[in-house]
């Protein structure tokens, strides 16, 4: 999709950026257009009034200079990225409302996870999302091309050690349904957040034109292939 729902305009002015107010609300905006309160079994009234209380956050939490010189599909960078988790809005469910920026076709999940498992790649110790609605904010979101080449195993450690957190498959279809622009060539990312007890770290890259969800071995490096990583979560 190419409206302006779904990114802020790339060329925008200093003084013309959004606020976070203003993203925040394009981010609710982007999901009620894509049917997110109908996979959650609300109304778009009801889930407009779930995600509310997160607005506070997201406006204390940001600087409008973050917006500035907003180019996430150069720096890899986001402010911060409103999450529906799976509970809500299951994973077979959202991957194919994502497209790559200016791309009409659906992201898909890869054949690779056999019957049954993707509901066993789950969040695990600190990327659990905090709260009981079923929704989160992240912040200061990156998409971690620094590790392409690295070892996926290599590069979780080094994001544990800068005090950060790795992505779960939930927050990294967040981000690349919100800011589609963040998943280009050579620059895709895994997800380490998300794990079901073997060497498999899931992953987000570009397959047929069209965002593919699906899993690298812990120990294999790959040139195009990082690890995307937050700050914080809040709920």
């Amino acid at each position: 999709m190419t409206d302006s729902t779904h990114s802020p305009a790339p060329d925008a002015a200093p003084d013309a950026a959004p606020d976070a107010a203003a993203e925040f609300d394009r981010q609710v905006r982007t999901l009620v257009a894509l049917g997110y309160p109908a996979l959650s079994g609300r109304t778009q009234e009801q889930f407009a009034e779930l995600v509310a209380p997160l607005r506070a956050e997201a406006v204390a939490r940001t600087d409008r200079a973050a917006y500035s010189a907003y180019e996430p599909a150069a720096a890899g960078r986001v402010p911060f990225v409103l999450v529906v988790g799976r509970e809500l809005a299951p994973v077979e469910g959202t991957m194919p409302l994502t497209t790559l920026r200016g791309g009409r076709l659906p992201g898909f999940v890869d054949r690779s996870f056999e019957p049954g498992s993707l509901e066993r790649f789950v969040a695990t110790g600190t990327t659990r999302p905090p709260g009981r609605d079923g929704v989160h904010l992240l912040f200061d979101v990156e998409r971690g091309e620094e590790f392409c080449g690295a070892v996926p195993g290599d590069a979780l450690a080094t994001v544990a050690e800068r005090g950060r957190t790795p992505l779960t498959i939930e927050e990294g279809i967040a981000l690349l349904t919100h800011v589609p622009e963040v998943l280009v060539k050579n620059k895709c990312f895994s997800l380490g957040g998300s794990r079901c007890g073997d060497r498999r770290v899931p992953a987000l890259w570009i397959s047929k034109r069209a965002p593919k969800l699906g899993w690298c071995w812990e120990g294999n490096p790959h040139t195009w292939l990082g690890m995307a990583s937050a700050g914080a979560r809040h709920a």
